[in-house]
């Protein structure tokens, strides 16, 4: 055999060998990827995209254990969300709340903490300097405040309740506290059509799991009139 043809027969046998090595690896490969996007899956809500509970609050707390007094925990909680349920259908319902945790991204941007909690209850939580929460805050309340128009052209007029909390007023990093006191500041102004900002005297409202005690109607975490 010529040295020609003895180097082509050893590069064809290299070839071969990296070719049935590489063939293991891309079939894992293949699989990580499908592993992954099932797992994303697990972790996001299938009606709007947003994180479910778990993936939302260990993100949560490790934004608020890297920002600190610059973040904000956001509660929100549509208001009125059953009544479109029952008058206009509930593709219409999920419509509004696909439409709310659009809005909800919108505002707090890909580094934030975005939860949908169960039913029409969402939470929010993000680095937001002092200076700037009023002002954020508005803005928020004012794009959950925006008609919704339906695929058929209906037009759903929409609300949101908002309450917010913050570790430099309320002296703690910790979610559950954080959230509590964000919810019983939300319904401090239900309907009102602003937000409002906890202060500490609302970390000691009664409530059961982060949920305000004596809500008629409403289970814990369960879907808000």
């Amino acid at each position: 055999m010529s040295s020609l043809l003895r180097v082509q027969g050893q590069i064809g046998q290299r070839t071969l060998l990296l070719t049935t090595a590489a063939l293991p690896l891309t079939g894992w490969a293949v699989h990580a990827v499908a592993l992954h996007k099932q797992l994303a899956k697990t972790r996001r809500d299938p009606l709007t995209g947003l994180l479910r509970r778990d993936a939302y609050t260990a993100r949560a707390c490790r934004l608020l254990a890297r920002h600190g007094d610059d973040t904000a925990v956001v509660m929100i909680d549509a208001d009125h969300f059953k009544a479109v349920n029952d008058t206009m259908g509930h593709p219409a319902g999920d419509a509004v709340l696909v439409s709310i945790a659009a809005r909800l991204t919108a505002w707090a941007g890909p580094r934030a903490a975005i939860g949908r909690l169960g039913g029409d209850e969402f939470a929010v939580v993000l680095q937001l300097t002092a200076e700037r929460r009023e002002q954020r805050l508005e803005q928020l309340v004012r794009m959950l405040n925006t008609p919704v128009v339906l695929d058929d052209g209906r037009t759903v007029d929409v609300a949101a309740s908002v309450g917010a909390a913050t570790p430099d007023v309320l002296g703690t990093r910790e979610l559950t506290m954080l959230q509590r006191a964000a919810d019983a500041a939300l319904y401090d102004g239900k309907h009102s059509g602003r937000s409002v900002l906890a202060t500490r005297q609302h970390v000691t409202v009664p409530s059961i799991s982060g949920r305000r005690a004596g809500r008629p109607g409403t289970s814990v975490w369960g879907r808000a009139a």
